[in-house]
Formats: structure tokens, sequence, C-alpha cells
């Protein structure tokens, strides 16, 4: 194996510490667990069960999902160096996608297939917003496919399985449904949520992080990226990962589009505490100084009290944008993320002081986190 240390730029740091504690697979400093598996999968063909469609799934895809082993990961609170581990899969054939918090703050990263071949990594991309990465890969097993993403949106109910290494087990897969879609998640330390995220009941633990979440036709529907307790785990929907990854891929970054405001959705109380005849739309909350709303869009400038919560009054209620409704401000995000990119020009059409007007506003690019 040749040298494996991230050649492109050195690994950033590691996601905020209300971050890494809420999401699934942290490359954190760690021993090796004492729960192990063997990283070849080698099941006695003379004497094996029937099995189920599940079965069928895992033979044809796990030779393309691998362990990500990721080396000197700094502990933020002792500064002592490690390893984590974390998951991934192979998205071309000199390609892995993973999550970006599984690189974390590391200084290199090895990949393990599950016929138990190992390959050096060479970082080209990686994306704070959307929790992804692209390693380059110096070795590929031959005959092993690349996963593809879906191109249908998931529906609840729909049966998935999440495959990767929980706690180091490799090659382990567990099934379920899509619990839910376009879910926005928000952490802590972040200024930016998950937008369009998809969630599942099936098992996600430690070290399922950057794993594929399939469908039953192998396809990956999302990058699993947290759980969230008991009986949920969420992935970074395959639509965001098809804008992301081939922007990491060509040119190490991606760029997400930045409105600028702060917003809450119109829910009944808001709706009451503003005299508006629906509870749908977004009302803006806040506008960033210098951003593509300023100067178009217009803040609520006060609150009121309603059953012991803080109600926004004033301010624009954003129902609209290029024609395409927004009943919540959930729908806005996944919107902005995933129809639009910055410098596009919007038509977004607004109540305004009981009045319903349209403006048009051009999208900046969200600024640079440092990390």
């Amino acid at each position: 194996m040749q040298d494996s240390r991230l050649d492109r730029r050195s690994f950033l740091a590691a996601a905020s510490a209300g971050l890494a504690g809420a999401v699934a697979g942290c490359a954190e400093p760690q021993a090796d667990s004492s729960i192990e598996g063997d990283s070849s999968y080698n099941p006695d063909h003379d004497n094996l069960a029937t099995g189920s469609a599940f079965t069928d799934l895992y033979d044809a895809i796990i030779e393309s999902v691998t362990q990500v082993r990721v080396f000197g990961i700094e502990n933020p609170n002792t500064g002592a160096k490690g390893r984590g581990r974390g998951s991934g899969f192979l998205y071309d054939a000199t390609h892995v996608v993973t999550n970006d918090h599984v690189i974390g703050n590391g200084e290199a990263a090895d990949i393990q297939y599950t016929n138990g071949d190992w390959a050096g990594t060479r970082l080209v991309g990686r994306d704070y917003h959307s929790d992804l990465a692209v390693l380059e890969v110096d070795h590929v097993p031959n005959g092993v496919p690349p996963l593809s993403l879906s191109e249908q949106r998931p529906v609840v109910g729909q049966q998935v399985a999440a495959v990767g290494n929980p706690y180091g087990l490799e090659g382990s897969l567990s099934a379920g449904v899509v619990s839910g879609v376009d879910r926005t998640l928000r952490f802590p330390d972040r200024s930016f949520s998950f937008s369009n995220v998809v969630q599942t009941d099936a098992a996600v633990n430690p070290g399922n992080s950057g794993g594929p979440l399939v469908d039953l036709e192998g396809e990956v529907i999302g990058v699993i990226n947290a759980g969230g307790g008991d009986n949920i785990g969420f992935a970074v929907s395959a639509r965001l990962a098809e804008r992301v990854v081939p922007a990491l891929i060509e040119s190490g970054s991606y760029d997400h589009s930045y409105l600028g405001t702060g917003l809450r959705t119109v829910d009944r109380l808001v709706a009451e505490a503003n005299d508006l005849p629906e509870a749908t739309g977004a009302l803006v909350t806040a506008i960033v100084d210098g951003s593509a709303a300023e100067g178009i869009l217009e803040p609520s400038r006060r609150t009121v009290e309603r059953r012991g919560e803080s109600i926004p009054v004033g301010g624009d209620v954003i129902l609209a944008m290029d024609g395409e409704p927004i009943p919540d401000r959930h729908a806005l995000s996944t919107h902005l993320a995933l129809e639009t990119s910055p410098g596009d020009t919007l038509s977004v059409r607004l109540r305004r002081d009981d009045e319903t007007i349209t403006r048009t506003l051009t999208l900046g690019a969200r600024p640079s986190v440092s990390r």
C-alpha cells in the first residue's frame, strides 16, 4: 500500500462537539472496539439458509461498501491523537463517498473492502453543509461495481437497508423502511441545517456514517449520516448527493445557495398573531446584512406572547419561489438546496401588509465555515 496521507489539503477541524455527539460514526479518537468481525464474507456455500430479498440485496452490493479508517484524529478534550472509523461506498471506478464528519480532523485515511483488501486514499473534496466527502482510492478489487444514486424520490413505507460497519462490525446490514422524507435537521452548534433528509427506522449506529441507505434494487437513496435515537436514523438524500458529489470530484468544493434570512414556519399561532388568512408559508424573522434578501425582503420587527411562546409579528411571508409553493420553511430550504444555485435570480411571491406581491432577488453563496 502506498502512502495514504491526504495530499489535496490537510484535514480540517472536526465538527462541533454538539454535532459530534449527535451524528453516528464520528471519526473521533477511540481504542480498537472490543467487538470485532471478520472483514471478509466467506459463507459455507454447502450449508446456507434460504435467506430473503435482503440476502440477495446484500450479496449484490456488499463488495461495493467499504470501511473507512481515519488516522490522526485529535481528541478536542485531551489533544491526544487516535483513529476513528466510518463507512463509505464506491461511487465510480476510483472514488468512494463518505461523510465529512467521518473525515473530521484526521490526517490520513485508508479504506478496507469486505474481501479484506486495503487501499490508500487521497481526499479530493469535502462539504461541511451537506456532510459529504469524496476520497480517491488507489485500489479497487477486480469486478467490484460502483453503486448508483437513485433517481426516484423515496416514499414513506418503502423498504430499505442500511449497510456499513456499526461499531467496527464490517459488512453489516440492517433493514427497515423509509419513515419520513424531506426532513430538516438542526444541530446546536451549526449555523445551517441539513435539508431534504431521509428518515429511516433501519438501525443506524456509530460506524454506519458514510455508508449507503439502499432500496431493494441496490440503488442508493441516501448517505447515512446520523442516528437520532431509538429506531430513528437519517441520511443525506441521493438528490442532494447527486448535486454535491460531482462538484467535489471536479473542484473539491460545492457552493450552496444562500438567501440570508431567518425563517419561521407559519403555523396556527403565527397565523393568528399576524392576522393571516391561512397557516401557510415561511415568515421572515431576520435578514443578514449584505445577503441576497437585504433590501428586498422585510423581517418581523417585534414579538408577542401566545400560550407562553414568543411569536414574531410583521415581516414578509414567503408563499412561493419561481411558482413553486412554499408551505413551510422545510420546503423553502429544500427548494434552495435542490433547485437553485448561487447567482440564480428568483421570483418570490410573498404576503406583506395584507397584500400579495412579487419580488425578485439574486441568490448568493453560503459563507465559508471556519473549522
